[in-house]
C-alpha cells in the first residue's frame, strides 16, 4: 500500500485553473498508509462551509468523529482514517454555512452501495491484473479510421436477465442481472462471433434510478454496484479486449441527476450546477467553473486509464452547445456575448476535452450525439471544429427510418429521403446510429416499423440493415435487432431470446452475423469510407422502381462492390448494371437467400460482363435484383 503525501500547492493551483486532469488520483478514497498506519485518506471539495466530516460503517455513522481539515483555500478537505479497508460505506457530513446537515455521497467515489442504498464504498483500482498489452498496443500503432466499426450497442442490466420476462417498470430485483464477470463469458463470445467490432455500453456510472437507463447519474467515476465491483468491470473490459472487441462507453457530462445525495446543491448553493435543463429535470454543469472542468475533464481520462476504454461517445451534445436547448418560452431565452445562442464555455470545454483524450490517448476515439447542424463537430479545433472524432448520423437515420415505414406506393415520390445523405456523408465523420432511441417511447422496434405483411416485415428488416452496412460511415445497430425481435426495448427485462426458437427470427440473425463478417472482410466496405474516393453512385435516380445502384471502393481501384437495392416487392429480371471492369463477376451476398428467409430470387454462379457501357461506365450486366431486397456483386 502506498503512502499518500499531502496535495501539493502544484496540484492545487492547477484544480482552481480548471486542468488538474487527474484528479481521481488524490480526491475521493485513496486507499493508503500513513506514519506506518493503513487505512484511507479521504478528499472531498466543498467550498465555503463550515466544517466537513467522514461518516461511515467504521465510525457508526457518528458526526464529527473523524473531522476532515481544509486545505489552503482550495475549497478541499482532507482526512486520513486508519482501519478504513475496501468495502468500507462512507459518505461526507456537511455543515453549511447556515447551519444546516448533509449528508452527500463522495463525487469521486471509485464504488457505490447497491441501490436503493446510496453510500459510497472504498475500492481498490489496483485489484485486477490486466493481460490488454497486446490490444492496447495494436490500438496505438493502427488509426480506428483504418479500420472496420461496427457497433453493437448494450444495456448490460436487459441484454440478459435470469427472469426472462418482465419483472417491474420500477426495478429490477438484483439477483436478476448478470454481473460484469458473467457478462464476459456470454455476451462478449456473442459479439464476437456475430462480427461486431465493438461494444458500446449505455452509461454503467452509477445512478439511482433503472429507468433512466443511466443518464442520469450520481457516481461519475465508480461502475455501477448493479453488476459487481470495479475489478469485475476490469476483468469486462479485459476480455473484450482479449477477443478482438473495442469498448466504447457513453458519458454525461452535460447534465446530472437531483438526487439529495448526489452533486446537486452539493454545499447547500449551487456547485457543480449552472442551471436546470429545461427538458430533462436536471441540472446542467457549471462549465466555466474551473473546478466543475477539473472533475469532468478527470473524469473523462479515468475511465480510459483506469479501465482502459477504447472510445468515448458523448451524450446529449446539441443540449450542451446551446444555451436555449429545449426552452420553449422565447422571454427566456438567453444571448451569449455575441448575441448568439450559442453557449462558449460549452463549446470550450468540448474542445479541451477532445484535445485532452486525443493527446493523452491517441489510440482512443470520442464521437459526439449531435443532432444539428452545428458545423465541424469532427474538425480539430484549429480548423475551428470541435475536436470529436465521429458524429451520430441523425439526418440518416431520421430520413432512412421514415422511408422505411412508409408504404410501398408512397416510396417513389420519397425517394429522396434515401438519396440526401449522401449530400453531406463526407462533410463529417458519421457513425450510422440505430440506436436505443429509436425503439422506445411507443416508436415501436425496428421490424414493427417496417410495413407488409410478415415475410415483408423481415424482408424489409434485412434490406435497412443491408443498406446501413453499404452506406459510407461507421456502423451501430442495438441489441435485439439482430434476430428481430418485434417489442420496443424495456429497460426492465430481458431481451426475447425466445424467439430464435421461430425460423423466420433465427434466419435474420443468420443473415446479420453473415452481413457483419462480409463487412469486415470487404476492405471495400469501409477502407475509403470518408470520402467519394470509396463511393461512386451508378443510379441514384431510379424513384420509379426504388431502386438504389453504387458502387463501393477499397484503397485498390480494383478492390470494389457493387450493390443493387430494391425498396419494393417487385422482382427485377434482367435488370441491367453498368460495371467498371470487363471479366466474370460473382454475388458474395443476397439478402434474399432462401437460408435468411428469402425467397430465393439470388444470382447464382458466374456473371459475365459484357462490353455495353450503362450508367457511365464501359461495361455491363444482367442480374436479378431481388424483392424487398439486395445483392452485393464482386470482380473476380
Amino acid at each position: 500500500m502506498r503512502e499518500m503525501p499531502e496535495l501539493t500547492s502544484a496540484e492545487l493551483y492547477l484544480w482552481g485553473q480548471g486542468t488538474f486532469v487527474r484528479s481521481y488520483l488524490r480526491l475521493g478514497a485513496q486507499l493508503c498508509r500513513q506514519c506506518g498506519a493503513e487505512g484511507v485518506r479521504f478528499s472531498v471539495w466543498a467550498p465555503g462551509v463550515a466544517a466537513v466530516s467522514v461518516v461511515g460503517d467504521f465510525n457508526g455513522w457518528r458526526g464529527g468523529e473523524n473531522p476532515m481539515a481544509p486545505v489552503e483555500s482550495s475549497g478541499i478537505w482532507t482526512a486520513f482514517v486508519s482501519g478504513v479497508k475496501e468495502g468500507g460505506l462512507y459518505k461526507y457530513l456537511i455543515e453549511t454555512a447556515d447551519g444546516g446537515q448533509l449528508f452527500k455521497a463522495d463525487p469521486y467515489a471509485f464504488s457505490a452501495e447497491l441501490r436503493p442504498g446510496t453510500a459510497s464504498r472504498v475500492a481498490d483500482l489496483n485489484a485486477h491484473a490486466w493481460r490488454d498489452e497486446s490490444w492496447l498496443a495494436r490500438r496505438e500503432e493502427t488509426s480506428f479510421f483504418d479500420r472496420p466499426m461496427n457497433i453493437y450497442e448494450v444495456h448490460l442490466g436487459s441484454w440478459k436477465t435470469r427472469g426472462g420476462a418482465a419483472v417491474s417498470a420500477e426495478e429490477v430485483p438484483a439477483a436478476e442481472f448478470y454481473s460484469y464477470r458473467e457478462l464476459a463469458g456470454t455476451l462478449v463470445p456473442y459479439a464476437r462471433e456475430m462480427g461486431y467490432t465493438h461494444l458500446e455500453l449505455m452509461p454503467v456510472m452509477e445512478h439511482p434510478y433503472d429507468g433512466s437507463w443511466g443518464y442520469q447519474v450520481t457516481g461519475y467515476f465508480a461502475p455501477t454496484s448493479r453488476y459487481g465491483t470495479p475489478g469485475d468491470f476490469m476483468a469486462f473490459v479485459d476480455a473484450c479486449h482479449h477477443a478482438g472487441l473495442g469498448v466504447i462507453l457513453d458519458w454525461v457530462p452535460g447534465h446530472f441527476c437531483r438526487d439529495a445525495h448526489g452533486l446537486g446543491r452539493f454545499t447547500g448553493e449551487k456547485l457543480y450546477e449552472r442551471d436546470e435543463h429545461a427538458q430533462w429535470g436536471t441540472y446542467k454543469f457549471d462549465l466555466g467553473r474551473p473546478e466543475v472542468r477539473s472533475f469532468l475533464l478527470s473524469n473523462a481520462l479515468f475511465w480510459l486509464d483506469i479501465y482502459h476504454i477504447d472510445g468515448l461517445r458523448v451524450d446529449g451534445v446539441s443540449s450542451m452547445l446551446y444555451l436555449n436547448f429545449g426552452v420553449e418560452d422565447v422571454s427566456k431565452h438567453r444571448k451569449n456575448s455575441q448575441g448568439g445562442d450559442s453557449d462558449p464555455e460549452a463549446v470550450s470545454f468540448l474542445k479541451e476535452f477532445n484535445a485532452l483524450v486525443g493527446t493523452n490517448y491517441p489510440g482512443v476515439f470520442t464521437a459526439a450525439e449531435e443532432s444539428t447542424a452545428w458545423p465541424l463537430v469532427t474538425y480539430p479545433p484549429d480548423r475551428g471544429g470541435l475536436g470529436f472524432h465521429y458524429k451520430w448520423n441523425m439526418g440518416w437515420m431520421n430520413d432512412t427510418l421514415k422511408y422505411m415505414s412508409l408504404d410501398f406506393p408512397s416510396r417513389p415520390s420519397n425517394h429522396r429521403l434515401l438519396t440526401f445523405s449522401m449530400m453531406y456523408a463526407f462533410s463529417e465523420n458519421f457513425i450510422l446510429p440505430l440506436s436505443h432511441d429509436e425503439v422506445v417511447h411507443g416508436k415501436r422496434s425496428l421490424i414493427g416499423r417496417m410495413p407488409g405483411d410478415y415475410w415483408r416485415q423481415f424482408a424489409g428488416l434485412r434490406l435497412l440493415a443491408l443498406w446501413q452496412m453499404c452506406h459510407p460511415g461507421a456502423k451501430l445497430s442495438f441489441m435485439g435487432g439482430e434476430f428481430g425481435q418485434f417489442i420496443e426495448w424495456r429497460y426492465y427485462e430481458g431481451l426475447e431470446w425466445f424467439l430464435l426458437d421461430y425460423d423466420a427470427h433465427r434466419q435474420h440473425r443468420h443473415f446479420i452475423k453473415t452481413l457483419n463478417h462480409v463487412f469486415l472482410r470487404e476492405k471495400a466496405l469501409w477502407e475509403a469510407g470518408r470520402s467519394w474516393r470509396g463511393f461512386q453512385w451508378l443510379d441514384a435516380d431510379n424513384a420509379g422502381q426504388s431502386v438504389l445502384l453504387f458502387l463501393r471502393r477499397g484503397a485498390d481501384d480494383g478492390d470494389i462492390v457493387i450493390t443493387a437495392l430494391n425498396f419494393t416487392p417487385a422482382t427485377l429480371t434482367r435488370y441491367k448494371i453498368g460495371v467498371p471492369l470487363p471479366g466474370q463477376y460473382k454475388e458474395i451476398l443476397s439478402s434474399d437467400d432462401p437460408a435468411f428467409g428469402g425467397s430465393g430470387k439470388t444470382n447464382p454462379g458466374v456473371l459475365t460482363a459484357g462490353a455495353v457501357p450503362m450508367h457511365g461506365l464501359e461495361y455491363s450486366l444482367e442480374i436479378t435484383v431481388p424483392p424487398l431486397g439486395g445483392t452485393m456483386l464482386k470482380p473476380q
